[in-house]
């Protein structure tokens, strides 16, 4: 139980929320539109309330305050970045009562450290054109955002991606396959499930498989699960390339022949609460934690940035309906480092 100064404190404030406060100044700070202005604890505690309720969240005694606090420390810092008129705004969203630790901890599974012997580049030596833009959304090689929930799963969302886009391809076909299955099996790879993984040993455990299961035949759940024998294939890749480190011109390469598995670092503030524009950045880092899904490039015509597309798997209500840009020609959250594709 709350002491009972505590609690009458928090109950009264709670009973005296004004409709004009929720639904004006409640709604623009969601939003992380409004100017830099202290805020009272009774505005802090209507949005914290809106927010708790939005997003069904209950908490224990024990950590309440801490995750009352870590809001407001949270919308805090957004309400002064989006005030420098930067490039790209940031907005609360469902993982606005985590510090950048717990957020890290939580989402983040891509893991380096797994890997046991050198990454090998694997250049193509093909000749592409650089057009103005490209999107293999609009192209049909991407499935719909997904949401990999609290797993660090992240690579296998990746590296499904990369594997929906080769084979689309390849047969024009766009097949759903299943994140849980590499989950629940490829840990004869090097993977560690909700752990996290890396998607060269996803690929790697799907050539090994002879192909991967449809997402209907084996859905995701979120957790940790005894590999499942027996299900049919929908998907196959015969092998798959690392793109050289460090450079861009070689990711717009691959890029340009299929959707590509990228990994980048997220655990940083600027990607936590990523709302829309063109990320340009240097806190975001290159210490890489997470992977996602390069789709396309392209000009920005707010900011004339040149721009990566980059799809997430945090669901449609984190970001951009689940998509980020990340400004082209700076590595921006390291995300040339450990970049690799699928050939189908």
């Amino acid at each position: 139980m709350l002491g009972s100064s505590i609690r009458d404190r928090f109950s009264s404030s709670f009973l005296l929320l004004t409709v004009q406060l929720a639904e004006v100044r409640g709604s623009l700070l969601l939003l992380g539109v409004v100017a830099v202005s202290a805020l009272s604890e009774l505005e802090y505690q209507t949005l914290f309330t809106r927010w708790m309720q939005s997003n069904d969240k209950t908490y224990q005694h024990e950590e309440f305050f801490h995750k009352y606090n870590t809001f407001k420390a949270n919308l805090d810092w957004i309400n002064l970045s989006n005030a420098q008129n930067k490039s790209y705004t940031v907005a609360v969203n469902k993982f606005a009562d985590l510090n950048t630790e717990e957020f890290g901890n939580m989402m983040c599974g891509y893991k380096p450290a797994l890997r046991t012997t050198a990454r090998v580049t694997a250049e193509d030596d093909s000749e592409f054109t650089v057009g103005d833009s490209l999107n293999w959304i609009t192209k049909g090689a991407v499935t719909p955002v997904k949401d990999q929930g609290q797993c660090g799963s992240c690579w296998a969302f990746s590296a499904t991606g990369g594997i929906e886009g080769a084979v689309f391809v390849k047969t024009a076909k766009l097949n759903n396959v299943a994140e849980q299955q590499l989950v629940d099996c490829s840990g004869s790879t090097g993977n560690q499930g909700c752990n996290g993984g890396l998607m060269d040993y996803a690929f790697q455990w799907v050539i090994n498989n002879k192909g991967i299961a449809a997402e209907s035949d084996y859905p995701y759940t979120a957790r940790d699960g005894t590999c499942k024998r027996g299900k049919a294939s929908v998907s196959t890749i015969t092998s798959f390339k690392d793109v050289a480190e460090g450079d861009e011109a070689a990711l717009m390469t691959a890029l340009l022949q299929q959707p590509v598995s990228i990994a980048i670092e997220a655990d940083q503030a600027c990607f936590q609460f990523y709302h829309k524009g063109v990320l340009d950045d240097a806190s975001c880092g290159t210490n890489l934690d997470h992977g996602v899904l390069l789709v396309g490039f392209d000009t920005d015509s707010a900011s004339s940035k040149d721009y990566w597309l980059v799809k997430n798997s945090w669901g449609k209500s984190w970001g951009d309906n689940g998509y980020i840009k990340f400004v082209r020609g700076k590595n921006q959250c390291g995300l040339t480092l450990a970049a690799s594709y699928p050939i189908a």
